[in-house]
């Protein structure tokens, strides 16, 4: 071992100490003796510390267009893509796992399923996907309702966008300006046309360009996760319901159809 390297943390931080390993190590409990549990545990396990990592990023760009900060967004904005990919690549792992292995401990899951996680649930909402019927599945939880609730009282992701193209001399509708922040957002002709206008005129306003593109990245990769979410899931149960009482893949299926940033794909067809 080579000189002056540290041996002894009886009274010091080490590795271990830092990164709370005692408690990360030991979360993934199996209940059945079924080898492959493990693998589908960490998988899911795995994908919720990258998305409160994402929701940490999310929440700077938010901070940052707000305060017209856009370039500064940019970046936490380009890091939730290098996240999204480490999700969407989680399915490549799990997808290894076959039907048989995948059976033999289903039975222990109960009820619960991914379509539960209170995390998830506030990424939809802070990119603006809000449902209040989304809260049910929490209301045992009180404590996850109320912050549920507070993330859907403020404005997403898309409405801090929004609020920046108004300050900026764009004439984004009053009532896109003034909807109601807890319900879902609804497509505006009007806003179609001035993300159609920004990507006319983009050498005046680059960073307004560059926002676009930052949305539809983030948009296209978040699809591409349910996609490959939707895979995974028909290629191990095929059609079988979910273990939440979902219908599984077709409910699956749905969800891809659903648009966080409606304005930047229909502008793109006005503008063909």
């Amino acid at each position: 071992m080579e000189e002056g390297i540290t041996t002894d943390f009886r009274k010091k931080m080490s590795y271990g100490d830092y990164l709370g390993l005692d408690t990360l190590l030991t979360a993934a409990k199996p209940i059945s003796p079924e080898h492959d549990e493990m693998l589908f545990i960490t998988i899911h396990q795995v994908q919720e510390l990258w998305i409160k990592l994402l929701l940490h990023e999310l929440d700077l760009a938010i901070r940052c267009i707000r305060t017209d900060q856009p370039r500064q967004a940019f970046k936490a904005m380009a890091r939730m893509g290098r996240i999204q990919r480490q999700l969407i690549e989680a399915w490549e792992v799990l997808a290894t796992m076959t039907p048989r292995d995948y059976l033999a401990f289903r039975v222990h899951l109960g009820s619960s399923s991914g379509f539960q996680s209170w995390q998830y649930r506030a990424l939809e909402f802070r990119l603006g996907e809000k449902n209040p019927d989304m809260l049910k599945p929490h209301a045992h939880r009180p404590d996850l309702v109320a912050k549920l609730q507070a993330v859907m009282a403020e404005p997403s992701l898309y409405d801090e966008a929004l609020r920046l193209l108004a300050r900026r001399g764009y004439p984004v509708p009053a009532e896109v300006l003034g909807h109601d922040l807890s319900r879902p957002y609804e497509p505006n002709a009007k806003v179609t046309e001035i993300w159609a206008s920004i990507y006319a005129s983009n050498d005046s306003e680059f960073d307004l360009y560059e926002l676009a593109e930052e949305l539809v990245d983030i948009e296209d990769a978040f699809q591409t996760w349910r996609f490959r979410h939707m895979r995974t899931v028909e290629r191990i149960i095929g059609m079988a319901p979910g273990t939440g009482g979902s219908a599984g893949v077709p409910y699956l299926r749905r969800a891809i159809e659903r648009r966080f940033f409606p304005e930047l794909y229909e502008a793109r067809t006005a503008m063909a």
